[in-house]
């Protein structure tokens, strides 16, 4: 595929540009429409998409056809939040005039931002690439999407972005609304761009921190909604080791070897008690795999980072091989004391994106909560404990560090709802939002007051009369549609 250059860059960011004009002043309802017509063309080709998605990524058809349901289901659920409303965020206080100071009348609702930059991941080629949350989110926003596609699947992106663009003519979105670029130069000049007013990314520290740094040193700087790095922390106390150590040992080796542990949400670091039986056990869970990496730069960074590991003084090996076996590497499991840990902290928590994870040894809860505090921001915490145990230290703990707290569970595996969280503090993310769930779209909105504005001249959602039958706030009261 041949990159784009800089000046087709700049055409098509002026394009999206004009296309927000319309879909900024486009009805939710409209919007809705245009999500679920998108969700229904990539449903219709799943068999193609699937097919170049596994040529080009080696993910397996199961994993795929699943992945293009989760990603029609996103824009469903986006679809869903439009015809609700309340995302909107309405808000309406009546003038007081015999206040001290008199009050105006003021009301409040959230806007788009503008044309988004989105940028491809490389290990969801549906989810979080061409038309995967972020850019449900930002077109239910109002927002066009230039999206730079990832160099890992060239051929699925471009199929995706023909399948969308096709979907959203037919459905009457202006043209720009979805524009794809590729290549490294491109995405450089798309988060440089004048006409660009957010950008969000899912990959590696490095890429990320790049392209938020440009963000941040426009003239006019943007927000840079960036995944990046998170080795997300699990905690199993004694006494759920004592009970169900096997299960949890099958629990973990199902986890971190997930997709040759090419998730976001991978186990990274399990504390576990001195001479528990899930380290015991483990060895006989973590089975050879025979799954590629998604790339070989990927599998380049995997092999320094386990060496890197390994090098370490006190890690020992728990199971698995250390053997790459015609280019797949193997699932491995490392254990090192807290005190090493503690001692070795800055490179014993660098993320290796790969199935590897380190076992902790500790039996001291008060030390297992101080190494919790200085982790670096995850995406996930994790407690595995028996019902009765006081595990409200652990939990205030990881709700500091991680945007996702779970129990009794492992944290592969995002659900897609009005409640979820996928984001915690940098380097898992660099805002306070999520990529995944309803709030999502909050990325892309802006708010704005309108004083005394006559009612002719207000938006819809700020009338009194509530046109649109949403959720609102008016004067401190929630008032909800009696139907819609």
């Amino acid at each position: 595929m041949i990159d784009t250059t800089d000046d087709q860059v700049d055409r098509i960011a002026r394009r999206a540009l004009d296309a927000f004009h319309v879909t900024a002043e486009t009805d939710d309802v409209t919007r809705a429409r245009w999500l679920a017509a998108v969700a229904d063309a990539l449903d219709h080709h799943v068999e193609q998409l699937v097919a170049v998605a596994d040529r080009e990524t080696h993910l397996g058809e199961a994993r795929l056809r699943g992945e293009v349901a989760r990603t029609t289901g996103q824009l469903r659920l986006f679809a869903d939040v439009l015809r609700e409303g309340s995302y909107l965020e309405a808000t309406i206080d009546h003038a007081v005039a015999d206040a001290t100071p008199p009050r105006p009348d003021l009301r409040r609702l959230l806007r788009p931002l503008g044309p988004v930059a989105v940028y491809s991941a490389s290990n969801f080629p549906f989810a979080f690439s061409v038309a995967g949350g972020d850019t449900a989110s930002a077109l239910a926003a109002g927002c066009p999407v230039v999206v730079k596609g990832h160099s890992g699947h060239p051929e699925l992106s471009a199929l995706t972005a023909s399948i969308v663009v096709e979907a959203l003519t037919r459905a009457g979105a202006p043209e720009g609304t979805l524009t794809l670029v590729t290549g490294r130069q491109a995405g450089i000049a798309l988060v440089e761009h004048p006409a660009i007013a957010a950008a969000s990314f899912t990959g590696s520290l490095g890429g990320g921190r790049a392209l938020f740094d440009r963000a941040a040193a426009r003239p006019v700087p943007i927000p840079f909604y960036g995944e990046l790095a998170s080795i997300n922390p699990v905690v199993v106390t004694t006494a759920a080791d004592r009970a169900r150590g096997e299960a949890l040992a099958a629990g973990l080796a199902g986890s971190f070897a997930l997709g040759q542990g090419q998730f976001c949400t991978k186990p990274g670091l399990v504390f576990v008690p001195t001479g528990s039986s899930l380290e015991r056990a483990l060895p006989d869970h973590v089975a050879a795999s025979g799954q590629p990496m998604l790339n070989d730069s990927i599998l380049s960074s995997f092999e320094h980072g386990i060496a890197e590991l390994e090098s370490i003084p006190g890690v020992e090996h728990v199971a698995g091989t250390s053997a790459v076996v015609d280019g797949v590497p193997q699932p491995r499991v490392v254990a090192v004391s807290i005190a090493t840990l503690e001692e070795h902290a800055e490179r014993l928590l660098d993320e290796v994106f790969g199935p590897v994870t380190v076992l902790v040894r500790s039996d001291d809860q008060a030390r297992v909560r101080a190494a919790l505090t200085r982790l670096d921001g995850a995406l996930t915490g994790t407690i595995h404990a028996e019902p009765g145990e006081d595990v409200a230290p652990l939990v205030s703990v990881l709700s500091a560090r991680v945007g996702r707290v779970l129990f009794d569970g492992w944290p592969t595996g995002v659900a897609v709802t009005w409640s979820q969280q996928h984001g915690g503090p940098y380097p898992a993310t660099t805002s306070i939002h999520t990529s995944v769930g309803a709030t999502a779209v909050r990325r892309f909105q802006r708010p704005v007051a309108y004083q005394d504005v006559p009612s002719s001249a207000l938006p819809a959602a700020l009338r009194d009369d509530n046109p649109l039958g949403i959720p609102r706030r008016v004067d401190g009261v929630l008032t909800l549609p009696a139907s819609r």
